[in-house]
């Protein structure tokens, strides 16, 4: 369940960046007075305002239910540490070599 809800938040996420990506900016409407705006845009000058807004609100609602449902299960998991299953150190060892302050 848990690898489910991560794959449809991975493509909720890149779907989310490319219905950003294809709106048009605020400042695109200056330039459709000229003609310049109308022909470069992918629905006409109007058309897909209100359908790419829709869309980024859907996706937007669906990456946050799963962005919250992924919360909530990672909550409940129970945490484990690589620590945990690591031995103590051994106990640092004399050297065999004897150290004597009479030596010079």
């Amino acid at each position: 369940m848990d690898t489910i809800i991560n794959v449809i938040h991975v493509i909720a996420a890149l779907s989310l960046i490319l219905t950003v990506l294809l709106q048009a900016g605020k400042g695109a409407a200056m330039g459709s007075g000229l003609g310049a705006g109308s022909s470069q845009t992918m629905f006409g000058s109007s058309g897909a305002g209100n359908f790419l807004t829709k869309l980024t609100t859907g996706i937007a609602i669906l990456f946050m239910v799963t962005s919250l449902t992924l919360a909530v299960f990672s909550t409940k998991k129970k945490s484990s540490s690589i620590i945990q299953g690591v031995e103590e150190p051994a106990q640092k060892q004399e050297s065999p070599i004897p150290t004597d302050s009479t030596s010079k």
